[in-house]
Order: C-alpha cells, then structure tokens, then sequence
C-alpha cells in the first residue's frame, strides 16, 4: 500500500475564482447578466439608494432595486459604486448598460449627499466612518448568512464544510471598524441540501437576499423600529480561505469531512494531496453508498488506498474508519484523469 502526503498549493485570489465558478452555474441555467427572477415591488419609497457592489453575488440585489422599482421612477434614485480594478465587473457592466449614475471606489463623503441610504453587497471593503455618517439613514449590508454566524468573507463556503443543515441572508446595519456585527433588520433561512455544491448556494442565496433586500426596503421604517442586536457570544467566523483548508490530512478528516470540504470549495479550489512527490488535485469524490471499510484498507494507514477493478475507481482510508471514494484526478502538470481508465 502507498501513503498519501499533504502538499501545499500557491494562494488564488478568492473573489476571482468565487465569480467564475458562480458564472459557470449561471450560464448552464441559462441566467443572463442582464436578468433577474422578480422580487416583490418596493411601494411608496422614495429612498435614494447608493448602491455598493462589484461581484456575481451583488448583481441580483442591484437587478433587483432597479427591475422593481428604481427603473419605474426619477433616474437618478439609484446610483452605484464599485471598484474598476477588475474589467470583468458585471455590476459595472450592468450599470454602464442601464445608464445609472457610476463612482468609482473609493469615493468621498461628498459623493454620498443627497442618498437617502447606502446599501452594501459583497462590495469587499470596510466602509470608513465618515461614509457610513453621510447617510441620513445610514447603510445596510446583504450578507450571506444567519448571523451572527459566520461572520467574514467565506460564509457560504464555511456553512457547507461544517455541514450546517440551514444558513441564510441577513440584512443589517453597517458599522465603523468592523465587519458583520451591526443589529439585524430581517432574516431569511434556506435548507442545506446535503449533495448541494458551493455554486449553486452562492447563486441561491443571491437571489434570496435580493428579494430580502427589496422586501426590507419596501418596509424600512418597521425593519429599522424591529432591528436586533446580534448575539456576539453565538458569532462564529468564516474568514478568508487559504491553502491551509485544501491540504488533505486522512488521519484528521473523516470521509464526510472531507466530502464536505470538497462541495464547499467546489468550483473555487481543489482538494489537493501529494504522491511520489507530486500534488494530486481531486476533481471528483462521492462518499461510498456502503459505509463499511473495505477488508484491503482495514489495516494499512490512513491515505492508503486501493483500486477498486469493479466499480472502476479508487478508494482511500480516511480517519474514523472511514473511505471515500476517487472518480476523477489531476496529476500535476497533467490533464484530468478518470479513475475509470485506470
């Protein structure tokens, strides 16, 4: 039997890889930057809204305010920022093609006079103090979790690979200095489903807190008059992901674990172990439907594997007395390997 190794893979950047993973979900859905499942119209308000925003989860929300109702009255109602660096921008994109009012960040507190409110999706900056104050009615923030869980930048991802049965949106208000921890104004809870890959519930939760978005705004005053302060004994975090959560560690990880790990960073980051001296990506795991450990890795250690002649894939010890099951790899340098070729 032949060990497997932990490796260690150079750093990507997060958001980068985060929005071509949730393009790709997009595109098989047939879902158009330009587009947007309805959400309930926002009545009677007449809030300037400064919308802040640069990536695939933010575009919904900014879809949202401006198909629902922005569209439908005075021009220059909504307004948006973002960051230039990248050129694959859609919310710049989207608001180049509906000729909405753009500043680009960071933008000064006389840029903000004359907005009602500031609204904040996965825009990926602190807001500075004084921005926050040039609003009349402050800012809000769309995040991707029921907080005070998962505070940080990785929510989505952590929610899957601590196998939560439910997450959520929550809108709340913003801040100074600090991420995540202002009072709650709504809530709203999705199921987990257990084989669900990260793409998908990053394109789910988008949409739900669009619509969360657009229901608040709809009952602003009462959502501010109702607003809870979060529970910073419950907060956990979720915070940049690095290398360190790729690397395989069989003696630490149990097949769940792992399978966890895996849909968490599907479509982001690959599982990555090393054989004779080479890193090895998994592209493709399943959790066997017979849980039993198989008689020829009893035995051996964990990281050991073996070659599966009938079902035509490969099987690796794990901790707990547990195996998961390899279909696809990729060797380094090399291309995609179907464990069914072997």
């Amino acid at each position: 039997m032949l060990c497997i190794n932990n490796f260690k893979l150079n750093f990507f950047k997060y958001r980068r890889k985060i929005n071509e993973s949730v393009n790709l979900i997009r595109s098989q859905n047939s879902w158009k930057c330009q587009q947007s499942q309805s959400a309930q119209i926002i009545k009677n308000s007449k809030l300037k809204v400064l919308f802040f925003g640069t990536d695939t989860f933010s575009l919904p929300s900014l879809q949202a305010l401006h198909n629902n109702y922005y569209s439908r009255t005075e021009s220059n109602l909504l307004s948006v920022v973002t960051s230039f660096k990248n050129p694959a921008n859609c919310v710049r994109t989207y608001a180049e093609q509906k000729q909405l009012t753009l500043y680009r960040w960071p933008v000064l507190p006389e840029d903000c006079q004359g907005y009602d409110l500031g609204v904040v999706v996965s825009f990926g900056h602190l807001i500075p103090e004084r921005i926050i104050k040039s609003f009349p009615n402050g800012m809000i923030n769309v995040h991707a979790s029921l907080l005070p869980r998962w505070r940080g930048a990785a929510p989505i991802i952590y929610a899957i690979m601590q196998a939560d049965a439910h997450t959520g949106v929550s809108i709340m208000k913003i801040e100074p200095k600090h991420f995540d921890v202002g009072d709650v104004l709504a809530q709203r809870e999705i199921p987990i489903r257990a084989d669900i890959l990260m793409p998908e519930l990053h394109a789910q939760l988008a949409q739900e807190g669009a619509n969360l978005l657009v229901n608040t705004l709809n009952n602003f005053s009462s959502c501010l008059e109702s607003a809870t302060k979060q529970n910073n004994e419950l907060a956990t975090f979720a915070p940049k992901i690095t290398t360190v959560i790729t690397n395989v560690n069989w003696s630490q990880l149990s097949a769940e674990q792992l399978h966890c790990r895996f849909r968490a960073l599907f479509g982001f980051k690959h599982l990555i172990t090393r054989f004779q001296n080479k890193n090895i990506q998994l592209i493709d795991v399943k959790l066997p439907a017979v849980k039993e450990l198989p008689a020829s890795l009893a035995n051996v250690e964990c990281g050991s594997f073996l070659y599966d002649r009938y079902k035509r894939l490969l099987l690796v010890r794990c901790a707990d007395n547990t195996h998961l099951e390899i279909h696809q790899l990729r060797v380094e340098g090399k291309k995609n390997y179907d464990c069914n070729r072997i």
